[in-house]
């Protein structure tokens, strides 16, 4: 069967994602990539959690089947802690296979994300021989390295792991992959031939007009005021007295400007998991603080009130306020926010919040940098954070790794660091005379507009992507 872009609908495919689709982008992306340019109908096997973005959950032809979760067990005595690394992967593959075998209609083709590998590619592979469908892998990573960030390397469970994960992504009619660092290690030693696929933003990650900003600060204005019943630069330099003013816009009849003595606004995303050090975040905060502090021969015993009373009053300083907006799920971020709150800084502050997939966008695009801490468990992998933050126009200071410059054109649009105080030199640099004087953080986004409208995600999928699907699904790969 060949797939053609117009016409009556002429297959099915089903995306396997072993997670949170809502945390899965660039599958909400094949899937609405499928339905629309391959006219396929669509079903997304996945985990409950967070919804995915309303594209994908009103398109008539993309239907979501959610499993449930592997039940979490906490305080597990460490002896049974390897029981369940045998359990919790025969109870995912008996779901699967339920799913992929009796739940769903019978696909053309199954693409199934990796990692996870285990037992993602082992389910999948059984389900292709019964249902007697193609399938493709779109490797993000590889899951034994993920496995190693906390088993180490010389465990046995992760040589067993590199085993499944090689011996059945070999199995795969086709492959796509990230970078072509991965296409590179995946063809020497791997056997395995892929394609490379860009992430690119989708249309809804686009740069926010002023109306837009006002009406998202205006929902989260609580959240960023006085979080968890304590104040800080942020919370104590408002204008409480204005009902139509937010810490960054304010709106005078029709009209909407941005205040002159806003705070930076930073956003970092993240899935607060060990392969993104957030102790790095937090140095450089600590260094900018008083970096500044010093650079205004400011005393340390300075009130803090003081100096919100003075931004309050519209005062202009050399150095901003910075507002790191922090976004995302994970397993280490009640650790990070207890250190967050014993933090003593005078002009940075730190909030944590999680937002739906329609407001997400639209605060990349009301943000002045983002910063990404991804330091690829493989060094083989993109951030796909980034990529939404170039969609939105926002230039990126990124942690520095062996593939990270396909992604980050160094002084073109982001910068890269391998430590805190590289990181935070680059912050004194970007913001120093913010929020009109900054030209080195104007050169940066200048760089992203001008190469963001270069390719989509719609033309990259078009000229990578659905070639292959229709080789797969006709048999000719």
């Amino acid at each position: 069967m060949v797939i053609s872009g117009k016409g009556e609908r002429r297959g099915r495919a089903a995306l396997v994602v072993l997670g949170d689709i809502g945390r899965s982008p660039r599958m909400q992306y094949h899937a609405l990539s499928l339905a629309r340019q391959a006219c396929l109908e669509v079903d997304i096997v996945a985990y409950g959690g967070s919804d995915p973005h309303s594209a994908v959950l009103e398109h008539q032809s993309i239907h979501i089947h959610k499993m449930k979760p592997w039940p979490a067990i906490p305080h597990l005595p460490k002896i049974l802690q390897p029981l369940m690394l045998l359990f919790k992967p025969v109870f995912q593959f008996l779901m699967l296979l339920w799913f992929l075998c009796v739940k769903i209609p019978a696909p053309d083709v199954f693409i199934v994300q990796n990692p996870p590998s285990v037992p993602t590619l082992v389910a999948v592979k059984w389900a292709s021989w019964l249902r007697r469908s193609k399938f493709i892998v779109d490797w993000h990573n590889f899951g034994y390295t993920l496995l190693a960030l906390s088993l180490g390397r010389s465990s046995p469970f992760v040589a067993v792991y590199r085993w499944f994960e090689k011996h059945y992504g070999k199995m795969a009619n086709g492959s796509l992959c990230v970078t072509q660092a991965m296409q590179l290690e995946l063809a020497q030693n791997w056997g395995i031939k892929a394609t490379v696929l860009y992430d690119q933003p989708p249309e809804f990650f686009h740069p926010t007009l002023l109306e837009e900003k006002h009406k998202l600060f205006c929902r989260i204005e609580k959240n960023l005021n006085e979080p968890s019943g304590h104040r800080d630069c942020i919370s104590n330099g408002k204008d409480e007295h204005n009902p139509n003013a937010t810490l960054f816009t304010t709106q005078v009849g029709n009209d909407i400007k941005l205040n002159q003595n806003r705070p930076a606004l930073i956003v970092s995303s993240t899935s607060w998991t060990p392969d993104e050090d957030f102790n790095i975040l937090l140095e450089a905060a600590l260094m900018y603080d008083r970096r500044v502090a010093a650079i205004l021969n400011e005393d340390d015993s300075t009130p803090e009130d003081v100096l919100s009373r003075e931004y309050c009053e519209g005062k202009q300083f050399l150095y901003p306020r910075l507002l790191f907006i922090i976004t995302g799920k994970g397993p280490e971020k009640q650790k990070y926010e207890e250190k967050l709150r014993k933090l003593k800084l005078k002009r940075v502050a730190f909030r944590t919040m999680w937002l739906s997939a329609e407001d997400y966008p639209l605060l990349l695009g009301s943000a002045d940098l983002g910063v990404c801490l991804h330091t690829s468990s493989s060094g083989l992998d993109l951030p796909m954070k980034v990529v939404d933050m170039f969609g939105c126009g926002l230039p990126v200071c990124a942690v520095s790794y062996s593939c990270i410059k396909e992604l980050v054109k160094v002084e073109k649009n982001g910068l890269l660091f391998s430590s805190s105080s590289e990181l935070a030199d680059e912050l004194m640099m970007l913001f120093k005379g913010y929020p009109d004087e900054c030209d080195a953080l104007k050169l940066l986004r200048k760089g992203v507009h001008e190469t963001r409208s270069s390719v989509s995600w719609e033309t990259e999928w078009e000229a990578k992507a659905k070639p292959l699907v229709n080789e797969v699904i006709s048999g000719n790969f």
